[in-house]
């Protein structure tokens, strides 16, 4: 955009709490310019009222939509007056849509975003060759798990320090889905064609039992290299960072927040300067 805001200006942000880190307005707004576009993208915190609040209040209005990140993507959902078959599936929403009519329209682009990357960091990776190895039970879990078996992921291995919340969102996903304790995460990743860490900070899981051709992903992007891909390359294995995912989930809902494709530029490079000049 030129810069001055108008009653014309078309507005869209990124909710979640903490929002301040997000790199989400730093890639919207590169695509704005770029696609030379009346709009601004903006980070919104909820206040204490809540984020069913925050939604109510945008309904309607001028805002065009919101992407939802932590912790909010379950509220999201239920914010919502319809939803997306994928958004569904996930049990949470990433994007809220706020129709001219008034309906919050609910859509799930973060498993979109999962394999994009896997399709642009391991190539060869086909989601239906063999077994899938999840670290978590969240919603992060949930949606990486979601979008591999839409993809047709055979099986799913849910590894988490709390075994009944990991049986629990197994015995939700589906018979192909079952659950596992960090000790017993070997015979899994053995196994395994893709290993992905869908929590803040990766378990200690032995990377070494990993066979070579296994693709290693983790959707946190601060830092870009974490010590869980640090592993996995220092055992040869192809790794995918969280950044990866970031901008492929961003694609989507760029396209559906503007209703313009999205520009051709390097957002990567844009955002890979900006985590380097916070470090």
């Amino acid at each position: 955009m030129s810069g001055t805001v108008t009653a014309a200006t078309l507005v869209a942000g990124v909710a979640g709490d903490p929002v301040g880190h997000s790199l989400s307005p730093l890639i919207h707004n590169a695509w704005i310019a770029a696609a030379k576009l009346d709009a601004v993208y903006i980070a919104v915190r909820p206040g204490t009222a809540g984020f069913a609040a925050l939604a109510s209040a945008l309904r309607g209005g001028v805002f065009r939509g919101l992407n939802v990140t932590a912790p909010f993507k379950a509220e999201a959902l239920a914010a919502a007056d319809r939803a997306s078959g994928r958004a569904r599936r996930s049990g949470a929403a990433n994007l809220l849509l706020f129709d001219r009519g008034g309906e919050i329209i609910a859509d799930n682009t973060d498993g979109e975003g999962l394999l994009a990357a896997l399709a642009q960091g391991a190539p060869g990776f086909d989601p239906a060759a063999g077994p899938a190895v999840i670290l978590g039970a969240g919603g992060a879990a949930r949606g990486a798990a979601a979008a591999l078996l839409h993809a047709g992921a055979p099986e799913i291995q849910l590894v988490n320090r709390s075994l009944e919340r990991a049986r629990a969102l197994a015995q939700d996903l589906g018979p192909t889905v079952t659950s596992l304790s960090p000790d017993a995460a070997p015979s899994a990743i053995a196994r395994a064609k893709v290993i992905i860490n869908a929590t803040p900070a990766a378990p200690d899981i032995p990377l070494d039992a990993a066979g070579p051709g296994a693709v290693v992903m983790d959707m946190v992007y601060r830092p870009l290299v974490t010590s869980f891909l640090a592993r996995a390359n220092a055992l040869g294995l192809v790794t995918v960072d969280g950044l990866a995912m970031l901008i492929g989930q961003a694609k989507p809902s760029f396209t559906a927040l503007f209703e313009t494709p999205v520009p051709e530029i390097d957002v990567r490079g844009v955002a890979l300067a900006a985590l380097s000049e916070g470090s």
